[in-house]
């Protein structure tokens, strides 16, 4: 039998997740993010802006326009001006990292960007748009050609879309827009997944994350393959590892789904789950912690879903793995209560900017 685990997990500073990158891509199309407009696609689409893979280059691969890029590329201009593409994000929310990778365009990247963002209720279309207020999130930088260009943004309201502008022309292979997820509590079910990264959920700190992203335990719909979850290194100690999530939607959970498709060989032989409110308790006290799921056997390759025998209101879980290995998806599916549902009202009409609109269907 393997050690039971820790009380409580690390302070931040042991296995804290502090590199803003590890944010969700507010913008990516894995999150149902889009462009809703450009100027200029003359050479390349702006939808690979959003596009959740890493940008590719093939030499010599020519198209009736040119060679091919996987970015978004405008023409050269012959007159004063700029090119800009509108992106709706998947995820509404405070953006607090921008990077506008250049990745392969070497003479034909855009010397200077800018970023803007607005917050605009429903579905708007291009002329809405052009008509709504636009805060900056960056003022126009300079770029370097085939590199990721990265802005830290310290505004603090949040947004629904952002606009790429480039200094005259070129191309820019991704955007993201990594952030704080600030989901419209108006549109949230009473029972939902609480710890989704949609609904605002956040990977805290883990103890290892060696093959995959712990963030990807909380991403939308199945993994497709094993690299679209979480996965530790082999263990050599007597110890085991551990994620530690924020959810997204304080309240109490009813269910849990420990998904280890795709993992076969190296699916954790057990597991268990805890909870904790920081609202009534330190998360550093062991007695702030308690069970949603006792230590509990997995199986390969398996969606385990287990119902919550005592539920209780929580604001964080934590997942332990024994001894290691990989878990595709965590959900943790429960109820929000009415005085919750109030807080997250308040907190979305605080960070909603002032001059924020409503769009069309």
């Amino acid at each position: 039998m393997s050690n039971p685990p820790d009380p409580a997990p690390p302070r931040p500073a042991d296995g804290a997740l502090t590199d803003l990158t590890a944010l969700p891509d507010l913008a990516s199309r894995a999150f149902g993010g889009g462009v809703v407009a450009a100027n200029d696609e003359f050479f390349a689409a702006a939808d690979n802006l959003v596009d959740p893979l890493p940008p590719t280059f093939s030499p010599r691969t020519f198209a009736a326009k040119g060679q091919v890029y996987d970015g978004w590329e405008t023409r050269r201009r012959r007159e004063p001006g700029s090119d800009h593409a509108i992106v709706r994000l998947g995820l509404p929310g405070v953006v607090r990292l921008l990077v506008v990778d250049t990745s392969f365009f070497t003479g034909n990247y855009p010397p200077f960007a800018a970023v803007d963002g607005c917050a605009v209720d429903g579905y708007p279309g291009p002329d809405e748009l052009a008509g709504a207020r636009w805060v900056p999130l960056l003022d126009r930088s300079p770029l370097a050609g085939d590199s990721r260009n990265v802005f830290p943004v310290d505004v603090p309201h949040h947004v629904t879309h952002v606009r790429l502008t480039i200094f005259p022309d070129g191309g820019v292979a991704r955007l993201r827009v990594h952030g704080d997820v600030v989901p419209d509590p108006r549109l949230l079910p009473n029972v939902l997944d609480l710890a989704a990264t949609e609904h605002g959920g956040r990977v805290q700190a883990c103890s290892d994350r060696f093959y995959g992203a712990p963030q990807n335990l909380l991403a939308p719909g199945p993994a497709r393959v094993m690299g679209e979850g979480w996965e530790t290194a082999r263990r050599r100690d007597d110890g085991n590892d551990w994620v530690l999530v924020r959810l997204g939607v304080p309240g109490v959970a009813q269910f849990v789904d420990l998904d280890t498709s795709h993992f076969k060989g190296n699916a954790p032989g057990r597991a268990t789950l805890r909870a904790a409110d920081e609202r009534h308790g330190d998360l550093d006290d062991p007695a702030a912690w308690f069970p949603l799921l006792p230590e509990t056997r997995l199986r390969p390759d398996t969606r385990h879903r287990f119902p919550v025998d005592a539920p209780r209101a929580a604001t964080h879980v934590r997942l332990d793995i024994f001894p290691d290995g990989g878990m595709a998806r965590l959900r943790v599916t429960g109820r929000i209560d009415a005085a919750d549902r109030d807080a997250l009202v308040a907190r979305w009409r605080r960070t909603r900017p002032p001059t924020a609109g409503s769009g069309g269907g």
